[in-house]
């Protein structure tokens, strides 16, 4: 799995990266800081299922704090993108590009008003957030569009002379974009698209389906970022009126990676998505204020920073994953590693699909799965749930 960051220059997409990976990256209060893509670990955070065993797990990817289970996912931040990007304009084409390899999209707004469409800084903080998102969503409408009429008229006219079916041929020409027939079958039925004659379809139609194609294959979530600054309130109320349908979570990532910093130097204990932390050592005037300023313009009104829920809607909301633990009768590998391994794979997945995951051997050889909670023995079309540890025997 694989999340992209995207957004304009200068809305905190690299310190967004950073609070969630603790990477090493250019943070910088000018456009296109970021050239060339940075990839890193981020976390979703789950129930660890080994205090309902009354262990404690070890875990070989990810970590786990108080019986708070961190799972691995993979995080892109790209270079920013501006009006036109779909055309080549800014760093257009290389950002796209970049893009394609991902699953879904986190969107880091800049809700403080203080930097215009292009991310440069103004002296009056009264920019409306909400032409940020209208002109990201259409240069991946156009993005999406641009790849689709480069073939369009060979294809159709080849697709109505063969009489392939529309989804599969689709699916060929986005497959750098990790689209499949299922998605776009489940567009042409959700929205009523005539695919008998799709050489017929106007511009309008032509933008209409890549529209609902992109929003289906690469579901974007909203980070409204700087969330305590002076503006945020009112920009956060106006954007989610004028998107209701989006899922806009307030957040800031400045907040987020000051905590983590403190906590890796021991100077608080903080556990990510909290509300809340301890202080564990003496600190110093400076430290002690930035701290207590978290507290109250960040956690004491949001309940957090909003950088660990942002992840856990996108990887549990928007693609609707699940987590399951492969969990033997001792609960161990043949280490002695207690539960040291956790995998997210799509809500649905049977045990056949959890099998072959973890290992093409365990699949191939699949005789039957065991619930370890409570040792009632599943076959390979038993659907997983969410939490569940699950024993393949083959």
């Amino acid at each position: 799995m694989l999340i992209g960051l995207v957004g304009k220059p200068n809305t905190g997409k690299s310190t967004f990266f950073k609070a969630c990976t603790l990477a090493d990256v250019l943070i910088a209060n000018y456009p296109f800081a970021t050239i060339k893509p940075n990839h890193g670990i981020g976390y979703v955070k789950i129930d660890c299922i080994d205090k309902e065993f009354n262990v404690q797990c070890n875990p070989r990817t990810g970590f786990c704090i108080n019986h708070i289970r961190f799972v691995p996912v993979e995080l892109m931040d790209v270079a920013g993108l501006v009006p036109g990007a779909s055309e080549g304009k800014g760093l257009g084409n290389q950002f796209l590009d970049d893009l394609t390899a991902a699953d879904a999209f986190i969107h880091i707004v800049d809700i403080s008003g203080e930097t215009n469409i292009e991310g440069k800084l103004l002296k009056e903080k009264d920019y409306d957030p909400s032409q940020d998102i209208e002109f990201l969503e259409k240069e991946l409408d156009l993005w999406f569009l641009r790849i689709l009429k480069k073939v369009w008229k060979d294809f159709t006219k080849k697709l109505e002379s063969t009489k392939e079916e529309f989804a599969k041929s689709v699916a060929k020409q986005f497959s750098g974009l990790k689209i499949t027939e299922n998605q776009v079958r489940d567009v042409i039925l959700k929205h009523n698209f005539n695919t008998t004659q799709p050489s017929k379809w106007t511009d309008k139609e032509l933008l209409r389906f890549c529209h609902e194609l992109r929003h289906f294959s690469k579901p974007m979530i909203i980070a409204a970022n700087k969330s305590d600054t002076e503006n945020a309130a009112e920009n956060l109320k106006k954007i989610k009126s004028n998107f209701p349908n989006l899922i806009i979570i307030p957040c800031s990532a400045d907040s987020e990676l000051a905590l983590k910093e403190a906590s890796k130097h021991g100077l608080i204990e903080y556990i990510p998505g909290e509300s809340n932390f301890k202080v564990l050592k003496q600190l110093s005037q400076a430290q002690k204020q930035a701290l207590e300023t978290i507290k109250e313009k960040v956690l004491d009104v949001y309940g957090s920073t909003g950088i660990q829920e942002v992840l856990n809607k996108t990887v549990f909301g928007l693609l609707d994953y699940i987590a399951v633990f492969p969990a033997g009768s001792k609960l161990a590998d043949s280490k002695g590693n207690i539960l040291p391994d956790c995998f997210l794979l799509p809500n649905g997945s049977t045990a056949l699909d959890f099998a072959f995951i973890v290992h093409t051997d365990l699949g191939k050889n699949f005789i039957r799965a065991i619930d370890a909670r409570t040792k009632r023995v599943i076959g390979k079309e038993h659907v997983l749930k969410h939490r569940d540890g699950i024993e393949i025997i083959t």
